[in-house]
């Protein structure tokens, strides 16, 4: 399909540039507060898996900070978290540097997220096909539900999207995508409720 080998990727830098040059004030007024508040970086890298399984770092607002106990590990996640962070997660605003990583082609706009590189080994023959195309910022599990549905039920819209890109479905899941962010809607992101792992399907 043309759409997918190569107007999918032009729609993606051109949506990505002009959405990073109208929401640079906001992305700079962020970044500045997370230095004060972290007292450090605003942001967060991390190795995840992209197209093929290949690894990425995937950028993101920085939403915990680094606290340790008293034997120097790390507290739990919840603990990290500081309230901007908390505001940070719960409006996705968290996502918006990953605009970069569309534009350097490691990510695009609409595909399954990309998880953990742990997972990997977890998915079964079907469900490693949501590797087979870049992750994306959002959708079509997460305009379905996103953290309020099961694992399974997730990779099942992912491949199911994988298997039946068009420009007319990533149209329709940038849109739902914008009102279930203005609704804040199927987000879980407390101080205290975090999604939970992925441990393999039995």
């Amino acid at each position: 399909m043309i759409y997918k080998t190569f107007f999918k990727r032009f729609f993606d830098i051109i949506v990505s540039v002009f959405a990073i040059l109208l929401v640079a004030p906001l992305i700079v007024l962020v970044s500045l507060a997370l230095v004060i508040v972290n007292k450090g970086t605003p942001f967060f890298l991390q190795e995840r898996p992209g197209k093929n399984s290949k690894p990425f770092k995937i950028i993101k607002f920085k939403t915990m900070n680094d606290e340790r106990d008293e034997k120097g590990e790390l507290l739990p996640n919840y603990m990290r978290v500081t309230k901007l962070g908390n505001f940070i997660r719960k409006t996705s605003l968290d996502e918006l540097p990953q605009l970069v990583n569309v534009v350097m082609g490691d990510m695009s706009l609409i595909g399954p997220r990309p998880l953990l590189m742990s997972y990997l080994k977890l998915y079964d023959d079907k469900q490693i096909k949501r590797h087979d195309i870049l992750p994306g910022i959002t959708g079509w599990a997460q305009v379905n539900g996103r953290n309020s549905i099961s694992w399974q039920q997730k990779f099942e819209y992912d491949v199911w999207y994988v298997e039946n890109i068009s420009l007319s479905l990533d149209i329709k899941i940038l849109i739902k995508t914008l009102i279930k962010t203005f609704k804040r809607k199927d987000i879980n992101a407390s101080n205290n409720k975090f999604v939970e792992q992925f441990n393999g399907n039995n």
